[in-house]
């Protein structure tokens, strides 16, 4: 449980129609297995002791007494236990019969949650032997004691603030207005839905959409339960088909027509946080709930869930392209409002050979032809200086030229060294003076040719230079609309060869395959005589931009401490860094992000592609002069208990 995950399981045992014994025992041995693999909290399926499809079975008050007795022995059998199991069982009250949901907790029953919504359509007849959960929360007597019974209970753990759990029931979620709509308002973060849902061709895409869309609404776990091939095939087939999701996405499914168990952690701090930053999301109210608490000890979670070390590229193909195509057209139409807006009779921009600058490129010939303009109203510079090589040279030129584009070079070599002469600075003194000299120099020419064609600077730093700083002060930093602002450098590749793949070119295709290939650099330092090998790698001098970007969307999506982007960091890039490397580029990710703040909150426009942003106008405004200390401090001490070997060679 630490760092807010808790290990959950969906578990579908092998049952047979009203064999109770038989059903117990199975229940019996998935919870011992689930309580051997850590699991916290499971659910198993509706009426899971007696069985779904009963039917008028459930008028034998043999098999009512037969389920409580079974009930007992699920109870005793989690004595000493630290797991929440929600095992369906049908109960009587007061004369009548309900479809419940009895939480068990350490050998006791923590409370009681019948069904509301009771279908009675079609092949479903619960009305027929099933009361609806009654209005306000009342107390049932079981096994000798007195319990909360109702659908309006909260399972709260003490010493896991974030951890509130609630319980609904199979039609209570298809119904119009779900249970666990209320269920969340009133503050639960993890729902479990004990279901019995028949398959039929299309309805376990539906049902996996239902829960996704459901987790997502309520920015909660969720986690659902269904009956498998041991219910009865008179009418109706069952699959087992269970899904854990958490705000939107599917963390774990099972198979269908294999009862197993599915296991997977809900990170709930993640939840609880996501809820606090949306003001659209109440106030929890939890007026008309009767809430439990009861006591866990805190531990450590071992993690099974997929961390992608590229959080901001799909994983599958398909999708993959989407979002890239997605992109370009957003990039795109923003810049083309920019243009029509200003009456601008030409855009300029920066050619490098780079990557960042071919994508800028490439969203601006879309952008001119959204508005049915020639191309060549698209001034493209390149600015060769000291760390310029032939390769990045050429690659500029053939691509404008195989775009169409007006193509120009200005050599600001004779214009660096006179600067450096008229400020009184050693050129061969290679220090930030040397190189910042350049960028700005490059800029200025990039305004003063915008001036001369009547257009504007589109400029062509992403969002991971922002998040690092990595860019000069009025020189790269600066432009009159950035399009790549919200687009990631790990992204930026993907969309890149995207294009190239999709453009039908050969030429463009050939020519950004190279590009793609190109090690990232701001060309600033001196190249050898050849002129052909790049001296100034970005990644030797800042770090990889897939651990950087992978530290951005955790730390600042999310909101997550260092300690716990280390941990997912270690996780997810396990087998390709060590921990060293993760731990020293993750002090300069923070380093970077807290000191370079000044230059974010200057930011020119740019459109917000995806959730993470860092323009001052939009999603973060941060004061510039922050300190770290706190984030470092906390790395440090991570440093202290994990390479204590560090410390005692000093």
């Amino acid at each position: 449980m630490k760092d807010g995950f808790l290990k959950v399981a969906a578990i579908t045992p092998s049952i047979k129609v009203a064999d109770v014994d038989f059903n117990v025992d199975s229940i019996i041995s998935y919870i011992n297995r689930a309580y051997k693999e850590e699991v916290k909290l499971c659910v198993f399926p509706e009426l899971c002791i007696t069985s779904y499809t009963c039917q008028d079975l459930f008028n034998q008050r043999l098999l009512i007494e037969k389920a409580l007795e079974g009930l007992e022995r699920v109870v005793k059998s989690t004595e000493e236990k630290e797991i929440i199991c929600t095992v369906g069982c049908p109960l009587f009250k007061n004369g009548k019969l309900y479809n419940c949901g009895v939480v068990i907790y350490n050998g006791d029953i923590l409370g009681v949650v019948p069904k509301t919504s009771l279908p009675n359509y079609n092949e479903f007849y619960e009305i027929r032997h099933f009361s609806s959960a009654p209005k306000d929360t009342e107390q049932i007597e079981l096994l000798g004691k007195s319990y909360p019974f109702g659908s309006k209970i909260l399972f709260k753990a003490k010493e896991m603030k974030e951890l509130i759990y609630a319980v609904e029931i199979c039609e209570d979620l298809w119904s119009p207005c779900p249970v666990s709509n209320q269920h969340a308002l009133a503050g639960a973060t993890l729902i479990g839905n004990l279901s019995a849902s028949d398959e039929v061709i299309g309805k376990d895409k539906y049902r996996r959409e239902l829960v996704k869309n459901q987790s997502a609404r309520l920015i909660c776990g969720y986690l659902y339960c269904s009956a498998g091939d041991g219910e009865s095939t008179q009418d109706m087939v069952f699959s087992g088909h269970n899904i854990i999701a958490e705000n939107g996405a599917i963390l774990k499914e099972s198979r269908l027509f294999e009862n197993e168990m599915t296991i997977s952690e809900i990170d709930l701090q993640k939840l609880a946080g996501e809820r606090k930053k949306l003001s659209t999301f109440p106030e929890s109210n939890e007026n008309d709930y009767v809430t439990v608490e009861f006591s866990i000890k805190p531990k450590d979670t071992s993690l099974t869930r997929f961390y992608s070390k590229t959080p901001f590229i799909p994983y599958d193909e398909f999708e993959k392209n989407s979002r890239c195509e997605l992109i370009l057209r957003m990039q795109s139409e923003g810049l083309k409002k920019r243009i029509s807006h200003t009456n601008a009779k030409s855009i300029v921009i920066g050619i490098s050979g780079g990557l960042d600058s071919a994508l800028a490129l490439l969203v601006c010939v879309n952008a001119i032809d959204l508005l049915n303009r020639n191309r060549e109203d698209i001034v493209a510079v390149t600015m060769p200086c000291f760390g310029t090589t032939k390769r990045t040279r050429s690659n500029a030129e053939i691509l404008c030229n195989t775009l169409g584009v007006t193509f120009r070079e200005v050599d600001i070599t004779d214009s660096v060294l006179q600067h450096f002469e008229d400020i009184g600075h050693d050129q061969s003194n290679h220090d930030v003076v040397f190189e910042n000299g350049q960028a700005r120099e490059r800029t200025q020419v990039l305004m003063n040719i915008a001036n001369q064609v009547g257009g504007f600077v589109v400029g062509t730093g992403d969002l991971s230079e922002l998040a690092l700083g990595w860019a000069t002060y009025n020189g790269d930093h600066m432009s009159m609309y950035g399009v790549n602002a919200s687009v990631p450098k790990t992204l930026v590749r993907h969309i890149i060869k995207y294009y190239a793949d999709t453009c039908g070119d050969d030429e463009v295709k050939k020519v950004l395959y190279d590009i793609f290939d190109t090690p990232v650099s701001p060309e600033l330092l001196p190249t050898d005589e050849s002129k052909e090998n790049i001296t100034q790698k970005t990644e030797d001098i800042v770090g990889p931009y897939e651990l950087h970007d992978f530290f951005l969307y955790y730390a600042i999506r999310w909101g997550f401490p260092p300690r716990k982007v280390l941990r997912l960091a270690k996780y997810a890039f396990d087998g390709k860094y060590d921990n060293i490397t993760i731990l020293k580029w993750l002090e300069k990710f923070y380093s970077r992000f807290f000191s370079q703040q000044f230059k974010r909150s200057c930011l020119p426009d740019g459109a917000k592609i995806g959730t993470v942003t860092l323009s001052p106008r939009g999603d973060w405004r941060m004061p510039s002069d922050a300190v770290s200390k706190l984030w470092i401090d906390e790395l440090e001490q991570d440093k202290k208990n994990d390479m204590p070997f560090l410390y005692f060679t000093k």
